[in-house]
Formats: structure tokens, sequence, C-alpha cells
């Protein structure tokens, strides 16, 4: 497929609607020229791990796959990030969500059978817990720091007696405290999902804008902090992304009676 010269300064959400997954995938392999030869190794392994894990994952419209190579994109070009551990990350930050089965694969599997004495070799993959296996095994193929990474990012089990979007809430606040990079997946991750809003369609409107709108302060407060690793004129880019995004939710949710 052919695609435009200027595919590398193109929105991605316009990428998205005029050229799909083929075409995002040409801009991240654009993206990633920029790094040396076993780095680019590194992000297509995890782009390959992604791609097979949420292969029939589907995202309103689209395939779920588009969503985790915007957040990358997004880390990449506009962020300027090139800590390729926080990139291959920020692919990955929903497979131990979404899959941490088939991310643990048989082996781990097979230590979650055998308990902590089968499971010494493999640490966190006990208790019967397939998160834990999951991230295991992530941390054997990508190194600790990328599981500690999407450790941050990957939603508790909740309590079913609490309401879920504050039990959210307060699961980002605390784990990103402690997680600078994770911080920056995660705004990205925000970002693709609140100032993308406008992209989803029927019912899921209102309750995104809802579920994500009270994160808005949150992100400015974790954003501006001096231990997060992104310079003052990226801070200032994701600000004016916030205040996008909050425009975006004040004109879903605030309608006149």
């Amino acid at each position: 497929m052919e695609f435009p010269a200027y595919l590398a300064t193109m929105p991605m959400h316009a990428i998205t609607e005029m050229h799909g997954e083929p075409g995002l995938l040409a801009r991240f392999r654009l993206e990633i020229q920029a790094f040396d030869a076993a780095a680019r190794q590194r992000l297509t392994a995890a782009l390959d791990l992604a791609a097979e894990l949420h292969r029939e994952d589907r995202r309103v419209r689209e395939p779920y796959l588009n969503h985790l190579l915007r957040v990358a994109i997004r880390m990449m070009h506009h962020y300027q990030v090139r800590d390729v551990d926080v990139i291959v990350a920020g692919l990955l930050h929903d497979a131990v969500e979404d899959h941490p089965v088939e991310l643990a694969g048989p082996y781990g599997l097979r230590q979650l059978q055998l308990g902590a004495s089968g499971a010494a070799q493999r640490p966190g993959a006990v208790d019967d817990d397939p998160t834990a296996a999951a991230l295991a095994a992530l941390a054997d193929r990508f190194g600790p720091r990328v599981a500690r990474l999407v450790g941050a990012v990957t939603n508790p089990a909740y309590d079913p007696g609490r309401d879920r979007h504050v039990q959210y809430r307060e699961h980002v606040a605390a784990s990103l405290d402690r997680e600078p990079w994770a911080r920056v997946i995660k705004v990205s991750d925000f970002t693709d999902n609140g100032v993308g809003v406008i992209h989803t369609v029927g019912p899921k409107v209102a309750r995104s804008a809802a579920k994500y709108r009270p994160l808005v302060p949150v992100f400015r407060d974790l954003i501006a902090r001096p231990d997060t690793p992104l310079s003052a004129p990226v801070k200032r880019h994701i600000f004016a992304q916030l205040d996008l995004a909050e425009e975006r939710f004040s004109a879903i949710l605030d309608q006149p009676n």
C-alpha cells in the first residue's frame, strides 16, 4: 500500500481514519528509524507480541492494536521518548490486564500449578495469580523494568462493593505517584482515550467522558512534577492536550437540560 510522504507528520487519528492499521504500522516503522538496530529489534518484537495477544480484540470500530500503536507513536513523536523500555511497555500496556493467561503461556501456567516451591525460578508466578505469571513472563522476555512499568499501569482486581471509577482513579494516582516513567505511558493512553473520545460512538461516548474527566487534574499534577522525565515543551504540549480533553468532556457531559 502506498502512503503519502507526509504520513510522518499526520495526526494519528487522521492516519487511523484514512489508512487504518496499515497506515499506523507504517508510521510506527518510520518513527523507530531513529533507533539503532538492537532497539528496533526489541520494539518490533514487542509490536509482534502485542499484535498476537490482541489479534481478536476490537476497540469500537477498529482493531485494538491501533490504540497501542497510537500510544507508542505519541510517546516517540510528541513526547520525544527514546527510552526503549518505556516504548515497549507502552505497546504492551494492556497485555497483562487483558491477556494474562496467553502472555504467561504454558510454562507460566505450569509454574502456577506447581505453587510457590515450583515457581521459585520465576518470581511472582505464585499464589494462583495469572497477573503475576504474566508479569514474570514479560520480565523474562523484555526485562524486569518493562514488567514493572506494565504492572504500574495494569488495573488491579476491584472491590465489587465500591464504585469502579473511583477505584480506578485511586489506582492511577497511587501507582503513578511511584513510577515517573509510567506516568508518561499512562498520559499517552489517557490522551488517546480522552482527546480521542470524539472518535468513539454510541453510549460509550458519555461513559468514557464520565470515567476520564475526573482524571484531568490528576494528570496535570503528575505531569507538572519535577521528577516526571519530560522536557518543558513536551509538558506544555501535554497540558494543551489535557485542556482539549476537558473541552470535549464538557461538550459531552455539560449539555443544558
